[in-house]
């Protein structure tokens, strides 16, 4: 089995609230990547179909208004079912392009909504990740994912997972993952700031893996017209920043940041790079100390409790 290759991390925005636009979208910025030679394409945080950056939903602590409900309406239906069609149409697109891809996709179960990585090889479909906790103001309309979703797949490319944007401030939540042998360690986020890129790279060099961070670049023009963004009001008003980039497992920078657009950041990758890093830092290896220090992880479900009709609790 071979390991490595091309990969490609795909900053552009979605079309929000919209899940077919975005599906076209996400179509056409694959099919591109694939033709650039990348074997393993990511996509950013809640692309499917849209991170709500700048958008109230009509909530201050201890009010919501009827504006805000439906805007949550309207959020809800563009989301996703996991299994659903959109999944099925997405592991379509993998098989038709023979790539493996990471992509953020909006979840729904039930009522709630779920910020979720997606995973999909030549295959099919391979899993999911729930974003564990969701950031600030995020809470309002993202659920709680839980350790039944932390998943590491050994592909061709290499051992893959995603830990999702501020989770990656979360010590036990990376250790989990390096303890899984993480190679290829995806970062869908929304974080466009200057300081992330001294996360990636920590993570990088902490982990002795590859780090591939993908951040929407939008404006507000890609938001509906008619909700009222606190952070924007000019339509060519940038929203989300951007800030994409791949970093080796010594820490250095393969591609990117990237600050001016819609792009695709390309990197050719040597799995081999991995074990040459752990030479002199392994930390779930000889830097681990386990007669001092034990991480457990409870990776049983917690998925909503859901009764059947005329069921007592």
């Amino acid at each position: 089995m071979s390991h490595g290759g091309r990969v490609a991390v795909v900053q552009a925005a979605s079309v929000v609230f919209d899940c077919p636009g975005t599906l076209e979208k996400v179509r056409r910025l694959a099919a591109e990547a694939a033709a650039g030679g990348a074997g393993l394409v990511m996509f950013p945080e809640a692309f499917v179909s849209g991170y709500p950056r700048g958008i109230s939903f009509g909530t201050v602590i201890g009010e919501r208004t009827r504006e805000g409900r439906d805007q949550f309406r309207r959020y809800w239906e563009s989301s996703v079912d996991v299994p659903g069609p959109v999944v099925d149409e997405l592991a379509t697109l993998a098989a038709d392009l023979s790539v493996h891809m990471v992509i953020g996709v909006v979840e729904r179960e039930a009522g709630t909504l779920y910020c979720t990585a997606l995973f999909f090889s030549p295959r099919g479909y391979m899993g999911k990740h729930r974003k564990v906790m969701p950031t600030a103001a995020e809470r309002l309309v993202w659920g709680f994912g839980d350790a039944s979703t932390l998943p590491v797949f050994d592909t061709p490319m290499g051992r893959i997972g995603a830990v999702i944007c501020w989770e990656n401030y979360m010590p036990l939540l990376r250790m989990a993952m390096y303890s899984k042998g993480i190679q290829i360690y995806c970062i869908p986020t929304a974080d466009g700031r200057e300081t992330w890129l001294s996360t990636v790279r920590h993570i990088a060099l902490e982990g002795r893996c590859f780090v591939l961070s993908a951040n929407q670049f939008a404006r507000l023009s890609d938001y509906p017209s008619d909700i009222k963004n606190e952070l924007a009001s000019k339509p060519d008003d940038v929203v989300c920043l951007g800030g994409s980039c791949i970093v080796g497992p010594l820490g250095n920078v393969l591609a990117g940041p990237d600050f001016s657009g819609e792009t695709i950041l390309y990197a050719d990758i040597d799995i081999n790079d991995v074990s040459r890093a752990k030479y002199d830092f392994d930390v779930i290896g000889h830097y681990a100390r386990p007669d001092l220090f034990r991480l457990e992880v409870d990776d049983s479900a917690r998925s909503p409790v859901v009764l059947a009709q005329g069921v007592e609790p």
